[in-house]
């Protein structure tokens, strides 16, 4: 509080008031200790020492509740359509999940001061790995945004604001948008993850394009996102991988890095290995990506890597000989032998290392630290933050608490007050109106996409339905 009170007098002078430029609120508990900064534009910046270490509850068990009660009727269906029970959820929604993309942004800020577009490369791509780290492990689901509802989260200590609104329901749209404090970038998409049953296992393809562009350096990087399976959803023991082909375009160079996610196969040699080329502009091998979207990224000369490829190869193929066969048919049903640590080939370097995860991130959903933080919420937060803010929702707020049966009542409560907000809609001929981004092309690549219209951080939510 004194260290406070010295800023306070420094902005100000000794004679302050809340009128003035710089008024700053410390607000201390046991849980989190937050520093809120004021301008008198009205518009508010959240600069906490984000520490939350724990969730209020710690999560039910899944044991004894069965998925295929559910599921079983939905093989090949698009699930974003079923109610599922609370018990499956994570006490977060989608929008905030997205928000996990941004816990790396030091990649970000490091591309942005480098000067060389092959280490802005490799930055931007060890971004995109690591945006999907945050999944391991992560078998609970999100709740389901309602239309018109929005998340901020302002992150001064990385560097970065975020805004996102659910823009559809049917089908479900995610658009977000960041950027940089000091203006060095600018992040921003639309999801629309489609949800499918295959019986055993749970897919998700996270259609949608995501930009990122670096202003210091005039460029555009565009990407999609590796598809995520949930695999033994009905028996044993959940397990989940990340696979397909990301190809990251800089359009200013021409140069594009080319990553695989490897499936696991049936002997789990593979699992959450990633690989793949940087690439100039005629297509030539400038340095080759190797790790694991689960722990790390190196970079290392693509020669090197290619003779240290075939080499495995070989060890890989007098291995198999060895074994026993696995059938494919019982591939799914086993989980996979424990993945090894990444071990770097000599001259290789390291991009990008994953943050452990807190001791007792088992007990709470397997967040990571930066997930803990994401629901959290105190009386001056509330006070500005606009009605149809994540943190608001009851249902996520119950589950969060530790009370299964209230979270339940309130997400069937407020699906059916949307419903209804539908049905009175088409009635009247009323068009539903978003209020912070809009449909157009995407600037670089011309596909169908969702742009901020701006707007959001000057503060004025007096329009604003109540969709709670």
């Amino acid at each position: 509080h004194i260290v406070a009170l010295n800023l306070m007098r420094a902005a100000t002078g000794s004679q302050w008031s809340e009128s003035k430029r710089g008024t700053f609120i410390v607000y201390t508990s046991k849980i989190l200790f937050n520093l809120h900064i004021f301008l008198n534009d009205g518009n508010v910046f959240h600069c906490p020492c984000w520490n939350r270490s724990a969730l209020p509850a710690a999560m039910f068990s899944r044991s004894n509740v069965s998925m295929w009660s559910v599921l079983k009727k939905c093989i090949g269906m698009e699930l974003s359509k079923i109610t599922m029970p609370v018990i499956f959820n994570e006490p977060l929604s989608f929008l905030q999940r997205l928000t996990e993309y941004m816990e790396h942004t030091y990649l970000i800020h490091k591309a942005s001061t480098s000067q060389d577009s092959i280490h802005r490369m490799k930055c931007v791509a060890a971004f995109a790995v690591s945006a999907v780290a945050s999944q391991w492990e992560r078998t609970g689901k999100p709740f389901n945004p309602l239309l018109g509802e929005t998340y901020e989260l302002l992150r001064s200590d990385l560097g970065f604001r975020w805004v996102s609104e659910q823009v559809s329901h049917h089908p479900p749209v995610s658009a977000f948008h960041a950027e940089g404090i000091k203006s060095d970038f600018r992040f921003h998409g639309s999801i629309y993850p489609k949800l499918k049953f295959w019986g055993k296992s749970v897919e998700a393809e996270p259609r949608g394009i995501i930009t990122l562009e670096l202003p210091l350096h005039n460029e555009a990087y565009t990407w999609t996102n590796p598809t995520c399976c949930v695999h033994n959803i009905i028996m044993g023991q959940l397990w989940i991988e990340q696979y397909g082909n990301v190809e990251i375009i800089n359009h200013k160079t021409g140069e594009r890095c080319c990553l695989n996610f490897k499936p696991c196969g049936i002997f789990g040699k593979e699992l959450h290995k990633v690989e793949g080329y940087i690439l100039d502009k005629s297509k030539r091998k400038i340095c080759a990506l190797y790790g694991k979207w689960t722990e790390c990224l190196h970079s290392v000369d693509p020669a090197i890597f290619d003779a240290h490829r075939k080499s495995d190869t070989k060890c890989s193929e007098k291995d198999r000989k060895g074994s026993t066969q696995v059938t494919s048919n019982n591939a799914d049903e086993m989980p996979p032998p424990e993945a090894e640590t990444m071990q770097a080939i000599p001259g290789s370097e390291l991009i990008w290392k994953i943050s452990p995860r807190p001791d007792n991130s088992g007990k709470f959903y397997a967040f990571t630290t930066f997930a803990l933080q994401l629901n959290a919420l105190d009386a001056e937060m509330e006070r500005v933050l606009p009605q149809t803010d994540c943190r608001l929702r009851p249902d996520i707020r119950a589950l969060e608490n530790g009370d299964i049966d209230l979270a339940s009542a309130e997400k069937t409560r407020q699906e059916e007050k949307q419903r209804t907000a539908q049905k009175n809609r088409s009635k009247s001929d009323e068009e539903w109106k978003i209020r912070w981004f809009h449909q157009g092309p995407n600037p670089y690549t011309g596909a169908p996409d969702w742009l901020y219209t701006g707007g959001y951080w000057n503060r004025n939510y007096s329009h604003l339905p109540d969709i709670y």
